[in-house]
């Protein structure tokens, strides 16, 4: 399958720079998989289309300011990007300028902080080990000189609101290097008015990871490779899931990472096999869901593996014209764009 066939027209100016304020006032288009219809709402009217008894699962990882700028001791200015954390003090990173960060370098933060190349990994990585000198955890450094990391396509410095407004109003458990950004748009009252119409809210956890913004460069879709991400499902969620599917009540994924973890963790049965490990599942057309029945998600990159997931979905086609007409509709793309519901 050619990754071309993914490919769709989007003028710059629809990318959005900075989220809707308040969160569910972003727009939502409506997407029934089955028929083709859309319709245009407002975010927050998805209260309408969730049934008592849904179970709506969303991912509660929390995004670590993971963008660290440094000095090398001879001068001269460095960045480390954090990509996974190896064990304490130990990451895995991306650094600038590359050709300089050879094992036994060292990059300055501050004057209590710094971090040491230990060895060269494949695709630009690095494993460091972090040091602190006046005995204050590496964590709390990192959160003090630590930027959000924005995706590159938003194009601008962070700001201090992005340190709240990047990071959803559920997440707890640190570890990512992006968001989940279809989570981005729900407040806690909208949440609140879910669980009053008997909406089961119940959680997972995936760290999601810098594979998020891997561009495709194979021309074939079967040949592409996921990064794989570590994820975490509660005992009380797969459980909820498992009634869910024996009794018939729909399970709606609150964004991509939630699929890719439920889709690794049950079986055609709709049986929990696995609630802990790490998944580099590729969902593309031709994927036989085993759990979810709807989706909500943000509008994704040209082909990219996040619109071949919601193809699989969906349908290439209907998802194409949703596209297509969300772009007429002048809707606004990507991480801190509107959104959509699938079902």
């Amino acid at each position: 399958m050619k990754v071309s066939l993914f490919d769709y027209e989007l003028p710059e100016e629809l990318i959005a720079k900075e989220p809707a304020e308040p969160r569910d006032s972003a727009r939502l288009l409506v997407l029934n998989r089955k028929t083709g219809e859309i319709e245009h709402r407002i975010f927050r009217d998805i209260i309408h289309y969730m049934n008592k008894g849904d179970v709506l699962v969303i991912n509660n990882t929390k995004v670590i300011p993971a963008r660290l700028i440094g000095k090398f001791p001879t001068g001269g200015s460095a960045e480390i990007f954090l990509v996974r954390q190896i064990k304490e003090n130990v990451w895995e990173v991306i650094g600038k300028p590359g050709r300089k960060l050879k094992p036994g370098k060292k990059v300055i933060f501050d004057e209590n902080f710094y971090c040491e190349i230990v060895e060269r990994k494949e695709e630009g990585k690095r494993i460091v080990e972090f040091f602190t000198t006046d005995g204050e955890a590496t964590l709390n450094k990192i959160y003090k000189i630590g930027k959000m990391p924005l995706p590159p396509y938003i194009n601008r410095e962070e700001t201090e609101k992005d340190k709240e407004e990047y990071q959803t109003v559920f997440a707890k458990e640190e570890g990512a290097v992006a968001a989940p950004t279809a989570g981005l748009h729900f407040t806690a009252e909208l949440l609140e008015k879910l669980k009053e119409k008997g909406v089961i809210i119940k959680e997972i956890t995936l760290h999601v990871g810098l594979g998020t913004f891997k561009p495709v460069k194979v021309e074939e879709v079967e040949e592409h490779k996921m990064h794989y991400e570590s994820y975490k499902v509660p005992k009380d969620t797969a459980i909820e899931i498992e009634k869910a599917k024996k009794e018939g009540r729909r399970v709606i994924a609150v964004g991509t990472t939630v699929v890719r973890t439920l889709e690794t963790c049950f079986n055609e049965k709709g049986i929990a096999t696995s609630l802990e490990g790490s998944t580099n599942l590729f969902i593309y057309p031709g994927y036989n869901f085993k759990v979810i029945d709807g989706l909500i998600t943000n509008f994704h990159l040209p082909k990219s593996t996040l619109l071949m997931l919601v193809s699989a979905f969906a349908g290439r086609e209907r998802i194409l014209n949703a596209y297509e007409e969300a772009v007429k509709k002048r809707y606004r793309f990507f991480s801190y764009g509107d959104a959509m519901f699938i079902y």
